[in-house]
């Protein structure tokens, strides 16, 4: 057997070719590529691999689809320092085989993470759906040569954790479109308890690239609506309304061990059932997320609400991750800490991330509830407790602010089915900008 396995070819017999049969679905898989390779001797042994885990060991139905010329669909790139994403193997199906529904759910069980790739994989066991290959190859590197320039300046954002002072753990700007916007932000908005010092203007590249992202995540968002959600119908709280992305927080991972832990998205600004589009460049890193499993105050154990396990999405250079209305209530994400990374071409050991959202003016601090401290409140969702579980509420949100001690203010919030605020007389309440009554957007990118 051992000779046959690795005879060459000039010893090979210019005998017919094995009858392909589903007798041979018992032999080893090392017997399988064997007959594989006398086969379709033009392919590579990974490739033959491939085909046979995607067909469940099956010889007759591996060569079936590698005779429909499928191998094909998907050349290998193998260029020297370009990053790209895994194979998925739905390509390897045969005619008629991509239609059918999957044969097992795959589950994130406690204690484990599930790797995902593909796209479909994807939408289907996350929150979120991605497009690989998004921008055009010179818009990718424009975007990213760029802001690697602007990073060279971004700062760490520091706040306090419990009773210590800590910087996060990779640095970060945030970009607007206008002047006026900039002052509004480090005079009017609170992140974290504080108020950011490092606020910029829109960069030229962030700006054409918007309203690609923009028309992007709309269509994402109504192909999620029409095959995810019960009854084909936007949930609750969540508008009905475009997504217009008025901002964008630039995130930087110097290295392999610069990450962002487990949290969720502040939803202060953005309203509940907030969109998120999020834009990936240079080193591919991974995306994880959790879902976040409620608990009775009979449950006595230490989960604390964590009772899933992880899902990991991978993220390569110019890619496309859309976040959708149920992540930020339902699940936390996180960006971890890598073993090692596949340096980028441009980028070197740099992933740079853009957080394109679409902050609200009806959720603008003015408007907003606000306690004895002076500081404008922080929006919350109970998340880990069945009591009142998915109810907003708005609290202190001082205490976040180094040197300083919150008090106890606790106020409910209150929205209508499209997301805006309910006021005591139990209308929605409609913000009004600097120079009129309608909800200012940034303009539309060139």
């Amino acid at each position: 057997m051992k000779s046959f396995l690795v005879q060459t070819t000039s010893q090979r017999r210019p005998t017919p070719q094995p009858e392909v049969t589903q007798s041979h679905d018992d032999e080893p898989t090392e017997v399988k590529l064997a007959l594989l390779a006398s086969l379709h001797p033009e392919l590579e042994q990974e490739t033959l691999f491939d085909f046979l885990l995607a067909h469940d060991g099956s010889v007759a139905h591996a060569s079936e689809a590698l005779g429909c010329g499928q191998h094909r669909l998907r050349p290998r790139d193998k260029r020297k320092g370009v990053i790209g994403h895994q194979q998925s193997l739905r390509h390897f199906a045969s005619p008629g085989e991509t239609a059918q529904p999957m044969r097992k759910k795959f589950k994130s069980k406690k204690g484990t993470t599930l790797h995902l790739y593909d796209p479909t994989d994807v939408a289907e066991h996350t929150p979120c759906t991605i497009i690989h290959n998004f921008l055009p190859p010179e818009d990718a590197n424009d975007l990213l040569r760029e802001l690697l320039r602007e990073a060279d300046s971004f700062e760490k954002i520091t706040f306090k954790l419990f009773d210590s002072v800590v910087s996060s753990p990779h640095t970060s700007s945030f970009f607007v479109e206008s002047h006026e916007e900039m002052v509004a932000q480090k005079s009017e908005y609170y992140y974290n308890g504080s108020q950011l010092t490092d606020v910029r203007r829109i960069t030229p590249q962030l700006a054409k690239v918007k309203r690609t992202v923009q028309d992007a995540v709309n269509q994402q968002i109504q192909e999620r609506i029409k095959t995810r959600y019960p009854g084909g119908k936007k949930l609750q709280f969540q508008s009905p309304k475009p997504w217009v992305p008025n901002s964008a927080f630039v995130n930087c991972y110097n290295g392999a061990q610069e990450n962002v832990g487990w949290h969720s998205d502040q939803l202060t600004y953005l309203g509940p059932r907030a969109v998120i589009g999020s834009i990936s460049l240079g080193v591919a890193r991974e995306f994880r997320v959790r879902r976040i499993v409620p608990k009775d105050d009979s449950d006595t154990s230490k989960s604390g609400g964590e009772g899933e396990g992880q899902i990991s999405i991978h993220l390569p250079h110019n890619s496309l991750l859309v976040m959708h209305a149920e992540m930020q209530e339902e699940w936390k994400h996180c960006v971890t800490p890598a073993l090692s990374i596949d340096p980028h071409p441009v980028a070197g050991n740099k992933r740079i991330n853009v957080t394109y959202r679409d902050y609200k003016l009806r959720m603008h601090p003015r408007h907003t509830p606000r306690c004895a401290c002076k500081v404008p409140c922080v929006l919350r969702v109970v998340q880990r407790k069945r009591e009142n579980h998915g109810k907003y509420f708005w609290m202190c949100h001082a205490g976040n602010v180094p040197g300083k001690s919150g008090c106890s203010f606790f106020q409910w919030a209150e929205f209508d089915d499209d997301g805006k605020p309910i006021t005591n007389h139990g209308h929605a309440a409609k913000a009004t900008g600097r120079g009129g009554g309608h909800e200012k957007t940034l303009s539309p990118a060139p």
